[in-house]
């Protein structure tokens, strides 16, 4: 195996950082210095890989979700947050 194919292997790895039920994902804005110096920057959402049982369907899922996504899940359930996710086109498993 050459070394383009262990790169690309390694590529395929990364994931983006977008959360699997609201869809948040890294926005772009500035770092404005004291002096008033603009740079560019991201601004990524606070992600959390989790495992959630799904006690309608006996299963184990795990979902790359943001902690407001916890925090819905938390309140309305995990079925019923897929539910509603699924029918906004999440691709979710």
């Amino acid at each position: 195996m050459g070394i383009f194919a262990l790169r690309f292997r390694k590529a395929l790895k990364i994931m983006s950082k977008v959360c699997d039920i609201t869809g948040k994902r890294a926005r772009s804005g500035n770092n404005v210095s004291h002096a008033n110096n603009k740079t560019k920057r991201k601004f990524y959402p606070n992600l959390h890989k989790k495992r959630f049982y799904v006690p309608e369907t006996d299963t184990w899922i795990t979902l790359k979700v943001s902690s407001t996504a916890l925090r819905t899940i938390n309140k309305n359930g995990i079925y019923a947050v897929l539910q509603k996710a699924r029918a906004n086109g999440n691709e979710l498993v």
